[in-house]
């Protein structure tokens, strides 16, 4: 009977040690970072959780192992505060693993995302631009044969995105390219057609903020070009100057004078290329510009667009406007 009394005595010790070691908190209290390779196998990463402080015992996961299934996930996880190691084991299994996110807005260019992506802490601002025009072969194929980008510009798509902290310039352009492809295809963008709409939609994107406008400020933009008329708008002569690395704020005289090819001022017809990256309502204004006779537009007080169909009433518009701002 001793001998009985002494197996569970002990067999309530070893339960209660296991007990404890499995679902007791433990853990860090600050800030830490355990990068799991991928291939990795569960003892390795028992190893790596205790050299890190996350867990007080790799026995703990071999225990758990009895118990639970499920495959580790590699990645970089986070860990802040003690929790016990069930839930640590959990966490592994679910891929649950750390990622910064980086909101990129409809309408940014190239030079605006690399601000973005630097302000996140995920690379330098001339390391992404650098990356940018170097790796143009992610949009090769969605373009005409023969056609040899310069950048990126247009395809990345606005979207709030989640990477790694340790993700490269060229990870984070892939992703937003294959979003940008998403997207392109589902509205039915062809090949044949791919650079002109997007042209078209990174101006629409930069002139206009209310939906409802954006498709007749693109039967505006079609019409001027129909008739060979410059489209004359402004964002083109900003970029022109953001290219040339000499934007000041405001546009000056010089740069309406300026020979860029993005200067639609002096130029007629679209742009070589994208100056923005529109989201889906500038993409679809472009692929279906309203049908209507105006040639002209300028914004209004209130934010809304006045159209005209011929420059004296476009003058009228323009009085009406700078007479507004006054008050």
């Amino acid at each position: 009977m001793k001998f009985f009394l002494t197996l569970l005595l002990l067999f309530l010790l070893a339960a209660g040690a296991a007990w404890y070691i499995v679902y007791t908190p433990f853990g860090p209290s600050a800030e830490t970072f355990v990068e799991i390779p991928p291939g990795t196998g569960a003892t390795g990463v028992a190893t790596l959780l205790r050299k890190n402080g996350i867990i007080r015992s790799r026995y703990a996961f071999a225990l758990l192992r009895l118990t639970r299934n499920g495959t580790f996930k590699a990645g970089e996880y986070r860990f802040d505060h003690p929790v016990p190691p069930a839930e640590v084991y959990d966490r592994l299994v679910r891929g649950d693993v750390y990622t910064q996110s980086l909101t990129i807005p409809e309408g940014y260019n190239i030079f605006d995302i690399a601000v973005a992506v630097e302000t996140a802490g995920f690379a330098k601002h001339d390391d992404f631009l650098a990356a940018e025009r170097k790796h143009t072969e992610l949009i090769a194929d969605l373009l005409p044969p023969n056609t040899h980008p310069e950048s990126l510009e247009g395809y990345l798509f606005p979207d709030t995105y989640r990477f790694s902290r340790h993700a490269t310039p060229l990870q984070i352009l892939t992703a937003m390219v294959h979003r940008f492809r998403q997207e392109s295809t589902q509205l039915g963008i062809g090949k044949a057609d791919m650079a002109q709409t997007v042209i078209l939609a990174s101006l629409i994107e930069k002139e206009v903020g209310q939906d409802t406008e954006r498709p007749l400020v693109a039967g505006v933009f079609v019409n001027r070009l129909a008739k060979s008329m410059p489209l004359a708008t402004d964002p083109t002569v900003i970029y022109a100057a953001l290219l040339n690395n000499r934007w000041r704020g405001t546009i000056y005289a010089s740069d309406l004078q300026s020979p860029s090819p993005y200067n639609t001022y002096k130029h007629a017809g679209p742009p070589p290329g994208p100056i923005s990256n529109p989201g889906l309502a500038a993409l679809r204004a472009a692929m279906h510009p309203a049908k209507t006779d105006y040639l002209y537009f300028v914004s209004d007080a209130a934010g809304h667009t006045r159209f005209s169909v011929d420059l004296k009433e476009h003058a009228q518009q323009v009085q009406a406007y700078r007479q507004a701002e006054k008050h």
